[in-house]
């Protein structure tokens, strides 16, 4: 995941709806499995966080602003299908 994120231009503070995009995470929420390092596409944001489809789940997933441990760094259309092919996915429970 550092190797990745340290070839990838940071996509800013705020996610945009419908890019894609890998960051670090930690979830807050007791007995409960996560991602730690999601590639998601943004369909929404909002005050509390963002939503977006995860790929390594196959399903949406709400992202608040204070479990985001990294930037959040955009992955571009071209990018995404050697992105997705990449074994970033770490699954851990809270």
């Amino acid at each position: 995941m550092r190797l990745l994120l340290s070839k990838l231009t940071q996509g800013g503070i705020v996610p945009s709806e419908d890019k894609y995009y890998v960051f670090i995470y930690k979830a807050k929420t007791p007995n409960t499995q996560y991602d730690q390092h999601p590639l998601i596409v943004c369909t929404g944001v909002y005050k509390w966080g963002f939503t977006g489809f995860n790929y390594h789940w196959n399903d949406y997933r709400r992202y608040s602003w204070r479990e985001v441990f990294s930037n959040i760094y955009e992955i571009r259309d071209d990018e995404l299908e050697d992105v997705k092919a990449f074994p970033i996915a770490r699954y851990k429970t809270t």
